[in-house]
């Protein structure tokens, strides 16, 4: 019991710190998984589902004065009525690839050979687009064009592909789009309270009944180490990612990824 206590807070911990990052909190989870054996089966397989609840509400706690001023400001103007079409225009794309080919994703690209080079490539186009002359024209997340919301929402597919990294994928896209880093986390943000809660909606739907009542605790210590975790993240990030850009994550995903391969070539 006591190790399974253990196991949730480790894995709270690292899913409230990578989700909002650009490293791929789901590469994380199954290398732990594979060269730990932190897996969820002692927990149910929505384990890693009911804890990324955690840094939902994290992120909600965070934008909850703005997003509410975004709902009270769209019953009277245009601008935020705009930016609600905005966000499920982006949505859209990862809710219905998603639920179709939900089975293809966890049975065949859930792999850790995958993870570990899609982390090696993931890193080396953050460094590049790092190190690109870019010229932003867009420096407000909520004003983006419909065209830039719906492309961002279309890149964010790739990190279906584990390794890849959800807000790797949205921020680098919108960058490359024409935002400037700081509005191009943010909007990462906006987009993975939707994307997030539809993905946990999802999973529950299909996995609740594997959950046990004995379980819930272990998932109250995940849950709990994900939110405080995925807190510290969202104040920090865009601060930092506004002054030193994406550097330090790329060259984890790169270091994270070449062990993984030399993990796997050594031990299986």
């Amino acid at each position: 019991m006591l190790f399974d206590v253990f196991k949730a807070m480790v894995l709270g911990v690292v899913e409230g710190l990578t989700e909002f990052l650009p490293v791929s909190s789901t590469g994380h989870l199954l290398l732990l998984e594979h060269f730990f054996g932190f897996d969820d089966e002692a927990f149910g397989k929505t384990f890693v589902v009911l804890i990324q609840l955690g840094a939902i509400l994290a992120i909600l706690s965070i934008y909850f004065q703005r997003l509410w001023a975004i709902a009270v400001g769209a019953l009277t103007k245009e601008a935020p009525r705009r930016f609600i079409l905005g966000v499920l225009i982006a949505f859209l794309p990862a809710a219905i690839i998603g639920a179709l080919a939900h089975s293809f994703i966890k049975g065949v690209l859930f792999n850790v050979w995958i993870v570990c080079t899609m982390l090696i490539v993931g890193g080396a186009i953050l460094l590049w687009v790092d190190r690109l002359q870019l010229k932003p024209v867009h420096h407000d997340a909520t004003a983006f064009p419909l065209m830039t919301y719906l492309i961002i929402g279309l890149c964010q597919c790739l990190a279906m592909i584990p390794g890849v990294s959800r807000s790797g994928a949205t921020i680098v896209s919108a960058m490359l789009l024409g935002a400037d880093k700081r509005s191009a986390a943010e909007f990462s943000f906006y987009l993975a309270m939707p994307t997030m809660a539809g993905a946990f909606a999802y999973d529950l739907y299909k996995n609740f009944g594997q959950m046990s009542g004995n379980n819930w605790f272990i998932v109250v210590v995940g849950f709990a180490t994900s939110f405080v975790a995925a807190f510290f993240v969202v104040k920090t990030l865009l601060e930092y990612v506004s002054s030193h850009g994406f550097g330090l994550f790329a060259w984890w995903r790169i270091i994270l990824g070449a062990v993984g391969l030399i993990g796997l070539g050594l031990f299986g």
